[in-house]
Order: structure tokens, then sequence, then C-alpha cells
């Protein structure tokens, strides 16, 4: 199977667009125009139209990986 275009994987497609079915089975309104009335084809021709927007959230650091980045740049601007 191809990859989608803008996803940089399969599963991360299926991710959104399973979100996005949710969204319409939970009662948010189709932003286009579609002839289905099926919220899992709706979200996957919403999708293709480029009307629904995600991003990949960022992993937060561990405390101590951060301080030590921290410390890092202290004592490496200093010397």
């Amino acid at each position: 199977m191809k990859l989608v275009e803008g996803f940089d994987s399969n599963y991360r497609y299926i991710l959104v667009a399973a979100r996005r079915a949710r969204q319409l089975q939970g009662g948010a309104p189709p932003v286009i125009d579609t002839g289905s009335r099926k919220p899992c084809r709706i979200a996957q021709d919403e999708i293709k139209a480029g009307k629904v927007k995600w991003l990949i959230p960022e992993i937060p650091k561990l405390p101590v990986l951060a301080a030590t980045e921290s410390l890092n740049k202290v004592f490496l601007e200093d010397a």
C-alpha cells in the first residue's frame, strides 16, 4: 500500500482518520460536502481534500535529560 500524501506512515493516516471519524460520530459537522453518510469515509474524504490538520506531538523529555542539557548549555557557553 502506498503512503497517503502528507503522511509519514500509513499507520499515522489510520490514526488521524479514526480520530476524525470519532469526532464526526460525536456530532462534529463534516467540513466538506460528500455523498457518504459513513463517518470513516467522510473522514477519509476530508483528509484527501486537505481539510484535516494534524501534528505529531513532541515527546516530553525525562527530567534528568532536561537538566543535563541545561547544565551542558551553561558549562559549554562559559568555556
